[in-house]
């Protein structure tokens, strides 16, 4: 076997190991875990989301996560939190303390101190019997019969797992809290996942040029219009109302089938009913319509009047697309 087949059969066997244990948690979700999402659903505080070492890189995302998703959560590093960081944990704050074997040194000098403040703990946790699993108030079995790793030593598995336990808590969360798409571009204005849950057709159409002619218009007119507004487009309008588009290829078709122009008007050479948008829909809703119907140019209107153009490269610059 050569050196590109044994990569890609490790790959694929890692990935189907790891698809195995994750699809028995299912079997392993009990009221447990349906207590501890009424917990943090009701609870007056926050959550506080500690671990060690890859456990607590896993408690970092779950914490990103739920704040994300209308849950306040706190990352809280163990071992910090018996040299300090405890005060974080204040009275109303639920607990959630994360580790395969629930006996490590640093759970075992925490977990005392989180039981004595008398916060709620939830276990994410591989060993139900471990020191963590027997005094947390609620426990989220995360186990995994086996790491991927061929020594069973470097936490793979384990973390996979702890991982989907904490999507399993967030999806749970969100749905008890309706959280709508709205509330989630709240949470993400910025970057292209914010954009594409609020960024509306009139952001983009109103700082493009609004090129225009009337059907009378003659063939040199178009062209100064399109080459002036530089969009490679014009609508063609009578009363603000939207009759046609003249692209640059309805241009090109003209010119393969007339080398003389005279006479030759905008409604001559124009695409008449052209697909438009009205400027309060999502501009992905626009690039839905682009895709849909294979054009590039999107005319916009406003309550039936003409209002403006959006163009494809609008949107790859925006990260629509």
């Amino acid at each position: 076997m050569n050196s590109t087949d044994s990569i890609i059969n490790i790959a694929k066997q890692t990935i189907e190991t790891e698809g195995k244990a994750i699809l028995n948690l299912s079997n392993l979700v009990n009221n447990d875990f349906s207590e501890a999402v009424q917990l943090i659903y009701n609870a007056k505080g926050r959550v506080i989301i500690t671990g060690i070492g890859k456990s607590a890189i896993i408690a970092s995302k779950i914490v990103a996560s739920l704040n994300s998703t209308g849950t306040p959560s706190v990352f809280m590093h163990a071992a910090d939190a018996i040299h300090g960081d405890l005060g974080l944990i204040l009275e109303d704050d639920v607990v959630i303390c994360i580790s395969k074997s629930g006996n490590t040194p640093e759970i075992k000098v925490l977990v005392p101190l989180i039981k004595r403040a008398k916060n709620k703990m939830i276990a994410i946790t591989g060993n139900v019997d471990s020191f963590l699993g027997k005094e947390a108030d609620y426990i989220l079995n995360a186990f995994v019969d086996k790491e991927v790793c061929p020594n069973n030593l470097a936490p793979t598995t384990s973390t996979t797992a702890q991982l989907v336990i904490g999507d399993a808590l967030v999806v749970c969360l969100l749905e008890l809290r309706q959280f709508s798409s709205s509330d989630f571009a709240k949470y993400h204005p910025g970057g292209a996942l914010g954009k594409k849950l609020y960024l509306k057709v009139e952001d983009i159409s109103k700082v493009n040029e609004k090129p225009k002619v009337y059907t009378n218009a003659s063939i040199k007119d178009v062209i100064l219009e399109m080459t002036e507004k530089m969009l490679g487009v014009t609508a063609v309008i009578e009363n603000d109302e939207v009759l046609g588009i003249v692209t640059d290829g309805d241009l090109r078709r003209m010119l393969t089938k007339t080398s003389n122009f005279t006479g030759l008007t905008a409604k001559d050479i124009m695409t008449p009913n052209p697909k438009c948008i009205n400027n309060d829909k999502m501009a992905v809703d626009a690039k839905e319509v682009m895709e849909t119907y294979g054009i590039s140019h999107l005319l916009v209107e406003n309550d039936g009047k003409y209002a403006g153009v959006i163009h494809i490269h609008d949107l790859v610059k925006e990260g629509i697309i």
